[in-house]
This record gives C-alpha cells, structure tokens and sequence, in this order.
C-alpha cells in the first residue's frame, strides 16, 4: 500500500487528495497526519520522505518518494490512466498552464499568511507587492474562466479549486465572488463534484492563525 503523508489543511495535500479520488486510488494510500509549519522544527516522520521537509509527499508501493503535488498528481494519472494530464499537447498545455497558476496563487496566499503572522509585524513592501500579484492572478483566472468551463476536469481545475478553497479556509473576509462572476460561476459548478465535496479543507489544529490575516486581502 502506499503512503501519504497527508493534513486536512493543506491546499497542496488537497490537491493530491482530488487526485486520488478521480483516478479511484483513494483506498491504495494510507494517510498518516504529517504536521509541517516553516516556523517549526522540520518534522521527523517527513524528512526521511523529503529531504525538504514539506508536504504532501507519496511513497509508492516500491518504496520510492515522490514529492511536490504536480508529481504525485502526474504519478497518480499515469498510473490510473483517467486523463487528468492531456495527451493532447494543446489540451496538456492549457492544463499545465492553469495548473501552474493556480499554485503560483496558493504558494502567495501561504507565505503571505506566514508573513503576516509574524511577531515583528509583516514587512509592508513585500504584502503589497503579494497583493498586486494576487489581484493580477486572480483577473487572469477569470479571464481564463470560459476556456476551464469548455475543457475536461484536469489538473489545471484541481490546483483552481484548491486555490479557491484556500482563499475560503484562510481569507473569508475577502469576498472574491464578488469580484470575479465567471470563476465564482465556475467553482461552484466544480464543488458539486464527489471528489470536491470530500476533500474540503478541515482544521484540525486550533491555532487561532487564521484570524491574524482577516482584513489584508482585498481585491
């Protein structure tokens, strides 16, 4: 059986959790509560897995690790052959494309909140600099909107709908619906989905962290 190294919280982790769900692999993994955190020690169970110390990471049945979710993803699909990564070069582009985004997106949101959590105060030159890449980020995915609704569920609208639900668990006040009608039209098409409603992000751990970032994301 493989294992996952695997939390409720993370975008990331949710994105492999998608994944495993559409290729029907959910009952080859084994998940084990895996906590990683910048601000922490790197996590003993881990590092053997990844030396960087990060999650998700998957070990195969062989024993080999795979890291970064856009690998663990593209390993899943080969595996299962559902089609998540085009064959096509033109549908895999446009996939690739949107996948690198939407993660692009997640990767400020998290060291966004990671800054802001920060003892001294976040340093306000590089927030504003994260704001104007989020806001940017955000129009080109709506932008984008039309093309994701005509394309078969891939990877790209796995890592948008992490993405997305990333901004719900750690920025509720922000009201991105508001602000973007085709990509809101869109997720909420893309929640219905079975693999969708069963990796919705849970926090497990009650750090209080969420609340050091309300008010700073405005679009």
């Amino acid at each position: 059986m493989m294992k996952l190294h695997w939390s409720p919280r993370s975008p990331f982790v949710r994105k492999v959790m998608i994944a495993l769900h559409e290729t029907g692999l959910l009952d080859e993994v084994e998940c084990i509560r895996s906590v990683v955190a910048v601000h922490l020690p790197p996590n003993e169970q881990v590092m053997p897995d990844n030396p960087l110390g990060k999650i998700p990471v998957l070990v195969t049945d062989e024993g080999k690790s795979v890291f970064d979710s856009r690998v663990i993803c593209e390993y899943l699909d080969m595996k299962s052959g559902t089609g998540l990564f085009p064959v096509d070069p033109v549908a895999r582009l446009d996939q690739l494309r949107w996948q690198a985004l939407a993660d692009g997106l997640t990767d400020i949101l998290l060291i966004w909140r990671t800054e802001l959590s920060r003892e001294s105060g976040p340093w306000q030159a590089v927030t504003e600099g994260w704001l104007i890449k989020a806001r940017a980020a955000m129009a080109r995915l709506e932008k984008e909107a039309p093309a994701l609704e005509a394309a078969d569920f891939g990877i790209g609208h796995i890592a948008l709908i992490c993405a997305l639900g990333q901004l719900d668990f750690r920025w509720s006040d922000c009201r991105w619906r508001d602000h973007f009608p085709a990509l809101s039209e869109l997720e909420a098409r893309m929640a219905k989905r079975p693999s969708v409603v069963a990796t919705a992000v849970v926090d497990d751990q009650d750090s209080g962290a969420g609340d050091l970032i309300r008010g700073n994301l405005a679009f």
